[in-house]
């Protein structure tokens, strides 16, 4: 009898754990891809913060994934390992033009500005007639900066060393450029931030071109957030609860750049296992803006040039609908800002 009562009880207590179980709800997960760099502050100090946390609930699961190129964000998501991510204009544009307007929309900016032309400060470079014969870098052939560097030498002139010329553009990456810099065997460098500062800080550059003069206002975009379509189609209460935590974060650290500069100074040493001296932090964080506006009109721009030099293909780009700022603007109108983008 006992041994009968010890089974009914022990029966029980499994009954009741497999209910339990199966009541547990089971989480959500959104897939998000940043870069550690400054340009994507927002995603960086936003994680570690909890503010992206608070405002999606704790039934939604955020799994983060580090980037280090354009190109590896698109296949993550082309290979639908990725919802949502920061990334600059160019490899959003060649994600959305290979998968014919399907893979994924544009839904916010993120920064602007922090881009520059930087010399070695012993050639004594004071003019553009002056690049004639230089080796220049920039981070890897066809992205942002490297399409800037190749339409600023063609609309001055120059011709490039496979054209004909004597000019070279080398697409090398960022820290490679540091050192080749330090050792005198490239002349200068079309980067971003905050590799801009290091340049100045560490190799004894200086900045002959701040991208800002050549756009109106100075304004164009260096990043901004991209969802897959398949995502935002299926989620738009979450992807808008991510935006007004963006714009949140985006307004705070305007607020306090000193303190922004602190929490991701030791989250770049969290991810990467270094950080840099915070006046270089804040030096990078003097030459950029942290933005919610995706800019698209420089957008719009900056793939023409990319069209002229041969990098898009033999059409023109369709860019048209690249753009999805209505969560966006929902956000904007719920807080009493004005309303981004709606001359596109």
């Amino acid at each position: 009898m006992l041994f009968k009562k010890c089974w009914l009880i022990l029966v029980a207590i499994f009954v009741l754990m497999v209910i339990s179980v199966k009541a547990a709800p089971k989480k959500e997960i959104i897939r998000v891809g940043f870069f550690p760099n400054i340009t994507h502050a927002q995603a960086i100090l936003g994680m570690a913060d909890g503010t992206f946390q608070k405002n999606l609930g704790k039934e939604i699961e955020i799994k983060k994934y580090v980037f280090n190129a354009g190109p590896s964000v698109i296949e993550a998501m082309l290979a639908r390992q990725l919802d949502l991510a920061y990334i600059g204009p160019n490899p959003a544009i060649n994600g959305y033009l290979k998968t014919k307007g399907t893979l994924l929309k544009i839904i916010a900016g993120a920064a602007s500005g922090g881009a520059a032309l930087v010399l070695r400060a012993d050639l004594g470079i004071k003019s553009v007639k002056q690049l004639e014969g230089l080796k220049i870098a920039s981070p890897q052939i066809g992205n942002t900066q490297d399409v800037a560097l190749r339409y600023f030498l063609k609309n001055n002139g120059f011709k490039l060393r496979e054209q004909g010329g004597k000019v070279e553009a080398i697409p090398i990456s960022n820290p490679d450029q540091l050192n080749l810099f330090l050792k005198k065997e490239i002349d200068g460098a079309w980067t971003v931030e905050p590799w801009v500062s290091r340049l100045k800080a560490e190799a004894g550059g200086v900045i002959f071109l701040d991208e800002r003069s050549l756009w109106p206002k100075g304004k164009f975009v260096t990043a901004h957030i991209i969802v897959s379509q398949t995502y935002l189609k299926k989620n738009p209460t979450r992807v808008k609860r991510w935006l007004q935590a963006h714009v949140q974060i985006t307004q705070g650290i305007n607020s306090n750049k000193a303190m922004a500069v602190k929490i991701l100074n030791r989250e770049l040493k969290r991810i990467t296992g270094s950080s840099l001296p915070d006046r270089i932090l804040t030096e990078a964080f003097d030459n950029l803006d942290l933005t919610y506006d995706p800019l698209p009109e420089s957008l719009y721009v900056s793939a023409g040039r990319a069209y002229e030099l041969g990098f898009l293909g033999k059409s023109r780009p369709d860019l048209s609908k690249i753009y999805d700022l209505r969560l966006l603007n929902e956000v904007l109108k719920d807080l009493r800002l004005p309303p981004v983008g709606m001359d596109e």
